[in-house]
């Protein structure tokens, strides 16, 4: 399961896995001049991720796709089985549907394109440490679009009996945090503390057996 996000002091440590020598030391630079974000190391590919995890102990890995080893999206699928993981944003020039989809469902916790403005990618790490989902605009709409044309399938029916698992407070939570709303925005609309808002978060990963806000977004989603 996904560590629920700390309430920190010290910067947000990032692990930047990427294939590209001259991406990774852009994206070092890049990331350093932002207060409160902290680049602990950098490898080549996802053959690297597993032990650079455990040297470093980041609290977010900024994942590439592509890479000669081991992809960025089966190095999501393994990094995000391990007991507390650190949160994943696939940060890549690929963006088809599969791509996103597969990521998302592998616990990856944010999708943004190469091409995304240096503030908003230190914004999404930081959203992301603080337990918030990010995905680039334009990879939302997308797949907003998607679920919005998606036809009825078994897996619809099979999302709503996951849900049929929640207490009525649990769902109202998990619908919210379907529309993309932080804890804050929770606590507002259904009158909670953020604090409780976390509790609720926290009891639907467990009983849904999902690993963090995004998945519970897709299975709301599937099972409309």
């Amino acid at each position: 399961m996904s560590r629920v996000a700390p309430d920190r002091d010290g910067p947000v440590r990032v692990l930047l896995v990427d294939d590209d020598a001259l991406v990774r030391a852009g994206l070092t630079m890049m990331l350093e001049a932002f207060d409160g974000i902290e680049v602990a190391g950098a490898v080549a590919d996802g053959t690297e991720v597993a032990a650079a995890v455990g040297a470093h102990r980041p609290d977010v890995v900024l994942m590439d796709i592509r890479m000669p080893g081991l992809d960025g999206l089966s190095a999501t699928e393994a990094l995000r089985r391990r007991r507390e993981p650190p949160e994943v944003i696939v940060l890549t020039t690929f963006d088809t549907d599969a791509h996103v989809l597969r990521a998302l469902r592998a616990g990856a916790s944010g999708f943004l394109l190469k091409h995304t403005p240096p503030a908003e990618i230190a914004g999404a790490v930081r959203r992301v440490a603080a337990g918030e989902p990010m995905l680039s605009p334009e990879v939302l709409r997308r797949m907003m679009d998607r679920l919005a044309a998606a036809e009825r399938d078994p897996g619809r029916d099979r999302a709503r009996a996951a849900l049929r698992l929640l207490s009525p407070g649990e769902h109202d939570v998990a619908l919210l945090v379907a529309q993309g709303r932080t804890n804050q925005e929770i606590g507002t609309a259904l009158r909670m503390s953020t604090a409780t808002v976390k509790a609720y978060v926290s009891r639907i990963l467990t009983k849904l057996d999902l690993t963090n806000r995004v998945q519970v977004a897709l299975l709301v989603h599937d099972a409309r």
